[in-house]
């Protein structure tokens, strides 16, 4: 049988949230293993933008950095999947890596991200990172001026409100409402006074440019093409297996709940990041993980004197 690692936190997931996290953790003297999969969510992304000194960094070199910082911390950091986390009748955690390592840990960190369950429109998938986005903070500044295109989901209103705040960056915008809902006549002319097109109906392709690296244009249901650069929109995104098995409580959009201090709903589980919030960017989430690691650090200190106690 294999040794048992023994480690005050265990954190699941290596980008900006779990970073952060073991670098306060690990300057206050705990020991931490982090875990990350190889699998970040903005592989995509060819830069991080807006981190106050980070802005314009490729993802990797990002990442790269924050391991190298945790170097003098002696953070165990662990390429690996985490395939099991269970709660111990002494607040304690037993979490089993893939390939059969057991490690024993006071608290868990999830930073997990979500995953994005991109649709099947031909072109999408190709295009994701490269000429279709979700948030213009990371890309706008880019891609300024250029032909944009919004992607309504199911929630009308606010796609309506987002191809206008759009107008900020770009005098060029056209909502595709993919024929999932009607527009009002209220909301029409609110959109005719910004300039924002309206597109109504189904969406059948994106077509890619020769080299597949940009956007042309929307292909409708009718065969009719309108000329555009490039796509906003938010595919759908669910919690990966992980998350989703271990019974927290999560709210009407499927994200981790949480309270102010990153505490899920079973006692000494956190969580930090995208899994947590719709307002997603790497700033964000090591914000929430630095919290995070915080409250934990400060919970464990107590508890080692006899004057505190799990969440």
């Amino acid at each position: 049988m294999n040794d048992i690692l023994a480690k005050d936190v265990v954190i699941v997931g290596g980008g900006p949230a779990g970073l952060s996290a073991a670098l306060v953790l690990g300057r206050g003297r705990k020991k931490v293993l982090l875990c990350d999969a190889g699998s970040p969510r903005n592989a995509a992304a060819e830069h991080i933008q807006g981190f106050v000194t980070r802005d314009g960094t490729p993802p990797w070199e990002f990442r790269a950095i924050g391991r190298e910082q945790l170097r003098p911390y002696e953070v165990d950091i662990r390429d690996v999947r985490v395939s099991g986390i269970e709660r111990l009748g002494d607040a304690r955690f037993r979490v089993t890596l893939e390939g059969g390592v057991v490690v024993e840990s006071r608290r868990v960190l999830l930073a997990t991200g979500m995953v994005d369950v991109l649709p099947d429109l031909p072109g999408y998938r190709e295009l994701w990172g490269k000429a279709v986005f979700q948030c213009p903070y990371c890309h706008g500044w880019e891609i300024q001026d250029k032909a944009w295109g919004v992607f309504a989901g199911p929630e009308a209103e606010l796609y309506l409100d987002f191809a206008l705040f759009l107008k900020g960056w770009s005098a060029d915008v056209t909502l595709y409402t993919l024929g999932g809902f009607q527009v009002s006549a209220e909301r029409r002319a609110q959109l005719q006074r910004a300039e924002v097109r309206l597109v109504e109906g189904p969406v059948r392709r994106l077509i890619a440019s020769a080299d597949g690296n940009a956007l042309e244009a929307v292909e409708l249901e009718d065969g009719t093409r309108v000329r555009q650069e490039y796509i906003f929109t938010r595919p759908p995104q669910r919690q990966v297996a992980l998350v989703e098995g271990l019974g927290l409580a999560l709210d009407e959009m499927g994200f981790v709940k949480v309270d102010p201090m990153q505490q899920t709903s079973v006692p000494g589980i956190s969580a930090a990041g995208d899994l947590t919030t719709r307002l997603q960017g790497a700033l964000i989430a090591a914000a929430a993980g630095a919290q995070s690691a915080y409250v934990m650090n400060h919970q464990l200190n107590m508890e080692a004197l006899g004057a505190g106690h799990a969440k």
